[in-house]
């Protein structure tokens, strides 16, 4: 009987020294933001974007919204939406494209 309870009692030890380890565990470090997130990927692509706009600041900030919705901006001043199909298909309350 005694034999029983000390191996009981060791296997309970044990088990519970699982769960000790695991709550001392350190947490992971939280994973850095991608480039599409920083705020300057969106400034650099979207001044080459409205780089030949009219309104420029317009431009500007209809391409900084859509940048950060959709994480990209096609290249060049004009078209290449094909490269970015949620920039492409984003539109405004008159069912015209949203982004420049």
């Amino acid at each position: 009987m005694k034999l029983l309870f000390a191996t009981l009692l060791f296997i309970s030890l044990v088990f519970s020294s699982s769960f000790v380890q695991l709550s001392f565990a350190t947490p992971a470090a939280p994973p850095s933001p991608s480039p599409a997130s920083a705020p300057s990927f969106c400034d650099s692509k979207c001044g080459e974007r409205c780089f030949k706009a009219g309104l420029k600041d317009r431009c500007l900030k209809y391409c900084g919204i859509c940048c950060r919705e959709c994480k990209c901006v096609p290249s060049g001043t004009y078209g290449n939406k094909s490269e970015c199909p949620c920039y492409r298909d984003k539109l405004n309350s008159k069912h015209q494209p949203k982004c420049p």
